[in-house]
């Protein structure tokens, strides 16, 4: 067993964790990684209101590698070539006996998007964000439009919790410098409804938080076109607004296109439960790259890549002990989120057969922060590992 090589692309939840999980069966693990650090994106939220700075949302993947053992490579990955069993990076060419594809989704590109911010992009956008939320802080007033679009061949793609996360973190700011009546603040979205997928009463007290609080909604209307300071509808009307932060939809990683892995009309690779890439024997894909299959209402969060990566890793170790026994994605498959807003929080769950909201006022904020603490010192060993977390 250790004598085979398992190559890992991509440095980020389900990359680091599938790597973690590997060596401690002892198996040689080479992880490929574009950046030389695994970004914690459920914290970054605090950054754009300067709550915590850059490097505590970040983890340097040496000490990663020196904690856990594995090879480390910082190169971008080309193609994937499965029949030959090689992956073409930028600088070299790797060969691997088991490949696990983790290197995330593309993001669906409008026009003008670049007269935009996110904060599930490139983890740099946060500190654009937060120099230009320091700039109105500084003005005194202005419009903020937060919203999140949608990818009609896979709604798995949509990341709206983050973006309800930054407009009542914003707003918690500006209360707290009592300039809250001096901004008018706007979601947007091409769905009617904002949180549905919470379920019914993950909807019912968005409903209610965004009467309190007085933001504006402009829903149900295709997003065409973005331009500074406007964004741009597909029956003409538009959104004139000083601050346009926007989460794109996911869609297929570019890297496909030169490979030669099966993907759905989406972009995303195919799997079986087991994680496994269709038509292969020896190629994984976890995370955002991978098609996952379930109900409408199913996002793609971290929780689940992780899950996807754990399992993997131990599905590789049975194969490679000649056994059939294997782990399964599916049955894990919910929503679940500690939304922050600031100076509390709302537990959010759903499953098939459930779904529930808790607010946690006060208490929830110290939660995510404690949980961000646990992450980052137990993924470096210094904090014992809680069973399924």
């Amino acid at each position: 067993m250790k004598n085979q090589h398992v190559l890992i692309l991509g440095g980020g939840f389900a990359g680091v964790e599938s790597a973690i999980y590997l060596r401690k069966q002892g198996i040689q693990v080479t992880l490929v990684s574009d950046r030389d650090y695994l970004f914690i994106y459920p914290i970054s939220i605090w950054i754009p209101v300067s709550k915590i700075p850059f490097e505590k949302a970040t983890i340097p993947l040496k000490e990663l590698q020196k904690v856990h053992g594995f090879n480390l490579v910082i190169d971008r990955v080309k193609s994937i070539d499965s029949a030959n069993n090689s992956v073409i990076l930028e600088n070299q060419k790797i060969n691997y006996d088991y490949l696990i594809v983790a290197i995330g989704a593309n993001k669906i590109k409008l026009p003008g998007i670049e007269n935009t911010m996110s904060i599930c992009g490139a983890p740099d956008q946060s500190l654009v964000m937060k120099d230009r939320f320091d700039a109105l802080l500084k003005k005194g007033s202005g419009k903020i439009a937060i919203g999140y679009g949608g990818n009609p061949k896979d709604k798995s793609g949509v990341r709206g919790g983050p973006a309800f996360e930054i407009l009542f973190n914003f707003i918690h700011v500006l209360k707290q410098k009592k300039i809250r009546d001096n901004f008018e603040l706007t979601f947007f979205a091409p769905m009617k409804e904002l949180g549905k997928r919470m379920g019914d009463s993950g909807f019912a007290m968005l409903e209610k938080m965004f009467e309190k609080e007085k933001i504006n909604k402009r829903t149900g209307k295709k997003i065409i076109e973005f331009s500074e300071n406007k964004i741009i509808f597909e029956d003409k009307s538009t959104l004139e607004s000083d601050y346009i932060m926007y989460i794109p939809a996911s869609t297929g990683h570019a890297v496909l296109a030169k490979s030669d892995l099966a993907f759905s009309n989406s972009g995303f690779i195919k799997i079986d439960d087991n994680c496994k890439v269709d038509k292969t024997e020896n190629v994984y894909a976890i995370g955002d790259i991978a098609l996952i299959e379930g109900p409408d209402w199913i996002a793609k969060q971290g929780h689940i890549a992780e899950v996807m990566a754990r399992n993997t890793a131990y599905n590789i170790g049975q194969q490679l002990k000649n056994s059939n026994k294997r782990k399964g994605y599916k049955d894990h498959l919910n929503i679940l989120c500690v939304m922050d807003t600031g100076n509390g929080a709302a537990f959010t769950y759903r499953k098939a057969d459930k779904d529930f909201i808790i607010p946690l006022p006060k208490v929830g904020h110290w939660l995510k922060q404690g949980w961000g603490y646990y992450y980052r010192n137990s993924k470096l060993n210094k904090f014992p590992r809680i069973p399924g977390m």
